[in-house]
């Protein structure tokens, strides 16, 4: 049995799934704010509730808002801050009295998607969150790839590629830099953009719907949306030519990006043909527990 721990920054949620992945368990609790040992204790705790319920133990992966520094082996770039500097894997394995597997939680959406989700059976997968920030894992023939610096699918700290004239002046990120893709792509991203033009404060989601009723100016928002996008997709194709990448996040709930998103970037790509395709994820919001419970094999018990 395989239990996935998803470590997030208003709620702790756990799921035990089977040899064949099949979802046994699932439960959630609040995450105990700015306290890194409560933290600590309400997992332990979380996994003992799911133990008891199935009567069994079972292999523990935790997916994370950070990730494990490859210099110090401490927690870095957590959105929870209270995590960062911490020996996050040895203090579960403290506390849960076993080993753990610990990995961001883009790089666990991108491992369920390949395992048994949207891009089950591929063997080049690049899995993208795109929600209030922009994050990416990659799969190679089943596995996570794994980088020297620990950064594998940061393609949201990377400049907005072909940009255009009105795109120069690009907003600070807070990275502190200027002209990440994340700044151009979150959804508050794209909110700020339809602001500026419109001074109309709406969601993602908002302008997607009004788009959908043709609401002129959230059709013009939208189209810049999507042909950043495909920019920012392209740039990706070209260094890692996936067969598959599978968006998820709330804007991921777009219907309208899979059809002209891959139709833009074909005009991007280093290729004559682009046969990438684009899907929505299999398992939605629970494509991130469901991978960290997939960072263990099958013969791990």
């Amino acid at each position: 049995m395989r239990i996935g721990i998803d470590l997030g920054g208003t709620k702790i949620e756990g799921i035990a799934l089977d040899e064949h992945g099949v979802e046994l368990v699932r439960h959630r609790i609040l995450t105990p704010k700015d306290d890194y040992d409560g933290i600590l204790q309400a997992t332990a705790r979380l996994v003992g509730f799911i133990e008891s319920e199935l009567g069994r133990r079972g292999s523990i992966g935790i997916g994370t808002p950070g990730a494990i520094s490859a210099a110090t082996g401490l927690m870095k770039n957590c959105n929870s801050v209270c995590l960062n500097g911490k020996p996050l894997d040895s203090d579960f394995e403290k506390v849960l009295k076993r080993p753990v597997r610990i990995a961001n939680d883009a790089d666990c959406f991108a491992l369920s998607e390949a395992s048994d989700g949207a891009a089950a059976g591929v063997s080049n997968v690049f899995g993208v969150i795109i929600g209030t920030g922009t994050g990416g894992g990659v799969v190679i023939n089943g596995g996570l790839l794994k980088g020297a610096n620990a950064i594998v699918g940061e393609w949201g700290h990377n400049p907005l590629p072909w940009p255009k004239w009105d795109e120069r002046r690009a907003p600070p990120c807070y990275c502190g830099r200027r002209g990440c893709i994340e700044t151009f792509l979150s959804g508050p991203g794209l909110s700020r953009d339809h602001y500026d033009i419109t001074r109309q404060r709406l969601t993602a989601r908002e302008l997607a719907t009004r788009a959908a009723r043709f609401d002129h100016e959230a059709e013009e928002t939208m189209a810049r949306y999507e042909d950043r996008l495909a920019r920012a997709l392209a740039g990706v194709i070209n260094i890692l030519d996936p067969e598959v990448i599978v968006l998820g996040g709330g804007v991921s709930k777009v219907k309208t990006l899979y059809e002209r998103v891959p139709r833009l970037w074909q005009q991007y790509v280093f290729s004559d043909v682009v046969a990438t395709q684009l899907v929505p994820p299999k398992y939605g919001d629970s494509s991130g527990v469901r991978g960290a419970a997939w960072l263990w094999p099958a013969t791990v018990a």
